[in-house]
């Protein structure tokens, strides 16, 4: 879309009311919306209020003349740029002109003023003007896109992540999923592998969830679920992995374990939190409901009890069903 820009504006200064009448009426004739000073203060303070394309400024003032507002407006970031045409007499010398260009005049132009010389320099420097805010929109304009795009960006990347992570986790209770559970396993076998280190696989099954399930409804389940998941993640390190496979199964990697006994004390750890009492807010129900469920671990180490990751998986999930079969509630280890 196209965007109009605001007209040009030229200020003149001159102390005569005769040479404003007739600057007013030459520069009629340009596309540009005029400002008139009768002084050198009245030309700072409408440089204050206005952006200007060009000042036609008479060098000869009373109080201020055109040298110091000229030096005044060339010290100021705003109106620094700001083109600057003398206007002065013929018999303006040299030292006057080179003392003009000093103070930050681009052109002279001598009275009387020819009209036509006048109308060309103005018109060149209004083009110039124009110029300068074309770029200034295009830079702006560019400057909105690229910030449009960084959004757009980080956006799409937004989704991705959101994306990737409703991939690979659990959607009830954040925790990886099979997939990422998976991966993660065979990561952490490699590294065993390259530091001549151990990793233990935990087979995880919740006892007596379905009577709360069944009870207390689907809804009770899923907060039970989800603070289960809880006190698993707060019983292993920020370094171990705790996984929902499904249901109520779950698994968790422990990372360079110090042998068979750490790996069984973290894991008796984890069965002891899960045993603990839960109280569960329910919609249906005024008063906090206290449920209990307990866990049937299987343990397996690699390489001790197994010298791949599907027969370390095989092993960790056979010794948790020999748990479940031996009574539930209990830590058993591969043989």
């Amino acid at each position: 879309m196209s965007t109009v820009l605001p007209r040009p504006k030229i200020l003149v200064v001159d102390d005569t009311p005769a040479n404003l009448l007739v600057m007013r009426k030459l520069l009629a004739k340009v596309d540009a919306e005029l400002v008139e000073a009768a002084n050198g203060n009245a030309a700072l303070a409408a440089s204050l209020d206005h952006e200007f394309a060009l000042i036609l400024l008479d060098v000869q003032m009373p109080d201020m003349d055109g040298f110091e507002v000229a030096e005044f407006l060339s010290q100021e970031e705003h109106t620094r740029d700001t083109p600057i045409i003398f206007v002065t007499a013929a018999y303006a010398d040299d030292m006057n002109r080179i003392k003009g260009y000093g103070s930050g005049a681009v052109d002279y132009i001598v009275k009387p003023i020819n009209d036509a010389i006048l109308l060309s320099k103005v018109r060149v420097f209004l083009e110039l003007y124009r110029g300068k805010q074309e770029l200034r929109r295009l830079l702006a304009e560019l400057d909105r896109r690229n910030r449009e795009l960084q959004t757009e960006i980080a956006e799409r990347q937004r989704l991705e992540q959101l994306a990737l992570h409703q991939a690979s986790h659990d959607p009830l209770t954040a925790l990886p999923n099979r997939l990422l559970f998976l991966d993660r396993l065979a990561k952490s076998i490699a590294r065993a592998e390259r530091h001549g280190a151990s990793c233990a696989l935990f087979y995880i099954d919740i006892d007596d969830f379905k009577p709360v399930n069944d009870r207390y409804g689907h809804h009770a389940g899923d907060e039970l679920l989800k603070a289960v998941s809880q006190r698993m993640v707060d019983s292993m390190r920020k370094v171990d992995t705790v996984a929902r496979l499904g249901g109520d199964e779950f698994a968790a990697i422990m990372e360079e374990p110090a042998g068979i006994a750490d790996a069984l004390l973290a894991a008796q750890r984890l069965a002891d939190n899960v045993r603990k009492p839960y109280l569960l807010e329910l919609r249906d129900h005024p008063a906090p409901v206290e449920v209990r469920v307990g866990a049937s671990v299987g343990i397996a180490l690699y390489p001790q009890h197994a010298g791949d990751l599907d027969a370390l998986v095989r092993a960790a999930d056979g010794v948790m069903y020999r748990a479940k079969k031996a009574g539930k509630n209990q830590c058993v280890v591969a043989d």
